[in-house]
């Protein structure tokens, strides 16, 4: 699955199946995927049941960046968060705080 397919698809649904725990995170993130399959996406979670869209809302509380590649293998369990961060895979800026809830939704 790409990013772009992985926001489209299955960001929506944890969004509809995981509402309960949107309304504690009240923030927004903003992914800027580096790569041939990459882009940026902004997910919003200060809005009544969440949002997700293409492009940069420049209101980021905390902004995600990573190769394509790492986010995809990160989603599907074959990349440990920790370690990518660890390792210089995933960065991240803003509130770091926030980059921990943030595994609660996707």
């Amino acid at each position: 699955m790409t990013p772009k397919e992985y926001f489209e698809i299955k960001v929506p649904e944890n969004l509809k199946t995981k509402a309960d725990k949107l309304t504690s995170i009240n923030a927004i993130y903003e992914f800027n995927l580096t790569g041939p399959n990459g882009g940026v996406w902004t997910l919003d979670l200060t809005a009544p049941g969440g949002a997700v869209s293409a492009g940069s809302s420049g209101k980021a509380n905390c902004t995600i960046t990573m190769e394509d590649e790492n986010f995809s293998k990160l989603v599907t369990g074959q990349l440990n968060a920790q370690m990518a961060f660890m390792t210089g895979k995933l960065k991240v800026a803003g509130n770091m705080g926030l980059a921990l809830k943030l595994t609660s939704v996707i």
